[in-house]
């Protein structure tokens, strides 16, 4: 009896680590993976494919503006009054500096006697001439005579017209003693300051016109040989996209190069003069894959994609090409049959 009971608590004892065993089994089995849980991107799943779009090549440049001039003066005096700083708005017409013409002011006096006394002389003329005109009519003065008065008739109208003549050349040297804007714009240059001395040639103040905007760049004989005046291209300036409608398309003077020029409306002034722009120039139809541009990761210089795995997602680094509306090209680290994730658009 004593044999028995053991032999029964032997076996009881036995089967103990077997269930110990089986309920940390089952534990186990109810733990969740900790190294290769599915990771999942929020957005919509695109699979690549190769496509045909119009390429194109984006060429830089500067815009810059339609009109500037940077102006100076014909005579050579003090500068009496600067009235625009830089920046100032000014219309067509108005003026931006005085300079000293004292010395123009009286020269006008001796040309405005001139004009007086060339005017006494013509009427003292004119009635001679019409008393020997009667006289040789009346055969009391020779054929000599009467052609001598009216030739002193036209001397003295002669004599009018080059003193006229003179005025209207000093009014339009005085005119020179004011500076004004040739056109309505910027001041973006102010040279000299009340005091200084001007001389003929020397820079005194320029005005930029920003209302319109050319954008040059250069371009190969295969990219501009389909361009036309008037074609409107794709565009940006600073990075804003704009539209452009080409000027004219001339040889460089260098190797087999063009320049393009294509004009930009900027009547609101939201472009600044001297920045930075870009054209795009169609190369024809190519093939390439195309994402649209809020897909791409960007981490610096570095650019990259959400790539569609198995069981999670991972960003790739990729190499982009041109630009196409709202789709981007990649050159390079993505193959056609993959799956990218799209992020959802941004609400405005």
């Amino acid at each position: 009896m004593r044999h028995q009971t053991s032999s029964a608590g032997f076996h009881r004892h036995a089967t103990m680590p077997l269930t110990l065993l089986l309920a940390a089994a089952c534990t186990s089995e109810l733990k969740p993976a900790t190294g290769a849980e599915a990771v999942r991107s929020a957005g919509v799943a695109m699979a690549i494919r190769d496509t045909t779009f119009a390429g194109g090549i984006e060429a830089s440049g500067v815009a810059e503006p339609m009109r500037q001039a940077t102006l100076s003066t014909k005579l050579m005096g003090t500068v009496t009054a600067v009235l625009v700083q830089e920046g100032d708005r000014v219309t067509s017409g108005a003026p931006l500096l005085r300079i000293d013409a004292r010395d123009l002011d009286a020269k006008a006096g001796q040309v405005a006697a001139g004009i007086a006394d060339a005017r006494a002389q013509l009427a003292d003329a004119t009635t001679q001439a019409a008393r020997m005109r009667a006289l040789y009519a009346d055969s009391a003065a020779t054929k000599a005579q009467n052609e001598a008065a009216q030739t002193g008739l036209a001397r003295s109208e002669a004599g009018l017209r080059a003193a006229q003549a003179s005025a209207r050349e000093l009014d339009a040297v005085r005119s020179y003693a004011t500076v004004r804007a040739p056109f309505a714009g910027i001041v973006t240059s102010r040279m000299v300051d009340p005091g200084a001395f001007a001389a003929p040639g020397a820079l005194l103040v320029t005005v930029q016109d920003v209302s319109t905007l050319r954008i040059s760049v250069s371009a190969s004989g295969a990219a501009a040989r389909s361009l036309q005046r008037g074609q409107v291209l794709d565009a940006t300036i600073d990075g804003a996209a704009v539209s452009a409608r080409i000027e004219g398309v001339v040889p460089a003077s260098v190797g087999n190069l063009f320049m393009v020029n294509a004009i930009v409306a900027n009547a609101g002034g939201t472009h600044t003069a001297g920045s930075t722009a870009t054209l795009r120039l169609s190369t024809g139809a190519q093939h390439g894959l195309l994402v649209p541009q809020r897909a791409i990761v960007r981490d610096g210089d570095l650019t990259g994609v959400m790539v569609r795995g198995a069981t999670r997602d991972e960003r790739r680094w990729v190499r982009l090409g041109a630009t196409v509306g709202t789709m981007v090209e990649v050159a390079g680290g993505l193959s056609a049959g993959e799956t990218i994730v799209v992020p959802p658009a941004t609400a405005p």
